[in-house]
């Protein structure tokens, strides 16, 4: 296992400057093994930026995400309405996945963990659904799952 003693304070600044450039942690790995001939895991390198403080910068991507086909769909989705579909292949460690779209548009994925608790990852950070999106979007849920 590497350990961030093992880096020179020389070498933790270029590593934190790799990173406000905008490298992300797969550049790190790869630069330090052309620069240094530091050969190291992924997992390794997580656990250095970790311990280094250092925030990697993430783009915002332009483009639209591509969705995968659902497995089941209760309803098509119509404007204005919460609707709601199950992942063909379940996100790993959780019972259920899937996505919703809720009556503003905005959406998000949904998960349930294998302890039965229902998680909501919203494409747009800090947004709420209303009540009311929420109650239809439980009902879909219930039946999708069942």
């Amino acid at each position: 296992m590497f350990k961030t003693s093992q880096l020179s304070a020389e070498q933790q600044a270029i590593i934190q400057q790799w990173a406000e450039e905008g490298a992300t942690m797969s550049d790190i790995q790869r630069k330090m093994n052309e620069t240094w001939e530091i050969r190291v895991t992924y997992m390794d390198t997580r656990f250095l930026i970790l311990d280094l403080g250092i925030t990697l910068k993430q783009e915002v991507k332009e483009e639209p995400k591509k969705e995968e086909e659902p497995a089941l769909v209760p309803n098509e989705a119509v404007e204005g309405e919460v609707h709601t579909t199950l992942d063909a292949i379940t996100i790993p460690g959780m019972l259920f996945s899937g996505k919703v779209t809720f009556s503003d548009g905005a959406g998000g994925m949904w998960y349930v963990d294998d302890t039965g608790r229902l998680g909501f990852d919203p494409d747009v950070v800090g947004y709420r659904p209303t009540p009311e999106d929420i109650a239809t979007f439980q009902l879909q849920l219930k039946q999708l799952v069942r």
